[in-house]
């Protein structure tokens, strides 16, 4: 009886400890959040808020860092005002995810594509009448049928492709000048993650992939909000000729170790020559394609020579 009571205890316990943890209470609270108007509401009152402005955000510069103002809700400003006022300027979210730090970037990435996705389904797509959002945004509703729209991301793979010794990055024709990143693409129905990896590299590239394997992943707001799922993929250096698929890229090229390390190096902007060309750069950070180039900087530095 006691080794049962004991047992029960110990279950108990360790529910107790779960449900009182920071997260827990964190997770639960804003689930009330998404789902209680009236909670939602006394909440906003004493929130803070980050504004945004035709979907750019709004930053201020100190010095040479670029900070995120979250403003009280007795703080509002006319639009006309705000840049004077505060002294910042309402930025592009692609440049502004450059510049801030890690704590803002997901922050701001999520705002602005729950406000990019209220903007393009403010109509049924059953009915055409118009929907309407809760006090939360977690949801629009169309009254005249009942049904429930929520927030969505498309899955979409992005993978640093690898013949052993030096690995592929790759140029769109939006990207700023002299940047290089992995290869991405979206899945399409149908298709598990290393399908799409698969599709993908031959695709861009003309490259059969021989393995792969999966990193992390991330959600990122371009270009309407998309979960991207970050992967390794090692081909044939035997087979490594570049066949490019130009309505896709603009550039595909092999780097060596060292391009890569130099290149890791160099802030964005910063690499104009002055013949006008830019050396390469990569990511930032806040990118998981940064992530992916520095885990195979780390494979190749920690193999025996």
């Amino acid at each position: 009886m006691a080794t049962i009571y004991q047992a029960v205890y110990r279950r108990a316990s360790s529910l107790f400890c779960r449900l009182h943890s920071t997260y827990v209470r964190k997770m639960r609270y804003l689930n009330e959040l998404k789902e209680d108007d009236s909670l939602c509401r006394q909440a906003q009152t004493s929130g803070a808020f980050y504004l945004f402005h035709n979907l750019s955000p709004f930053l201020q510069q100190v010095g040479k860092k670029y900070l995120v103002p979250q403003l009280s809700a007795t703080g509002a400003l006319e639009k006309s005002d705000i840049e004077s006022e505060l002294k910042g300027s309402f930025t592009d979210l692609w440049k502004a995810l450059f510049v801030v730090d890690g704590k803002d970037s997901p922050l701001l990435a999520s705002a602005q594509s729950l406000l990019r996705w209220h903007d393009s389904h403010q109509y049924c797509s059953k009915t055409g009448q118009p929907t309407q959002k809760n006090i939360a945004g977690s949801k629009r509703v169309c009254h005249a049928s009942g049904i429930i729209y929520y927030p969505q991301m498309s899955p979409a793979v992005i993978t640093l492709v690898s013949d052993g010794s030096r690995c592929l990055l790759a140029r769109q024709p939006s990207f700023p000048q002299g940047m290089y990143s992995s290869l991405s693409g979206f899945c399409d129905l149908g298709e598990n993650v290393e399908e799409t990896v698969r599709r993908e590299v031959a695709e861009e590239v003309g490259l059969e992939v021989e393995s792969l394997w999966y990193s992390a992943s991330q959600h990122w707001p371009f270009p309407s909000s998309c979960l991207l799922i970050a992967c390794h993929a090692m081909v044939r250096a035997q087979q490594a000729e570049i066949s490019m698929n130009s309505l896709e890229l603009e550039e595909a090229r092999w780097f060596a170790l060292e391009e890569i390390m130099e290149g890791l190096k160099r802030e964005p902007g910063s690499s104009k020559q002055d013949d006008g060309s830019f050396l390469p750069w990569f990511p930032p950070k806040q990118a998981i394609a940064h992530q992916l180039i520095c885990e195979w900087v780390k494979q190749q530095t920690s193999q025996p020579a």
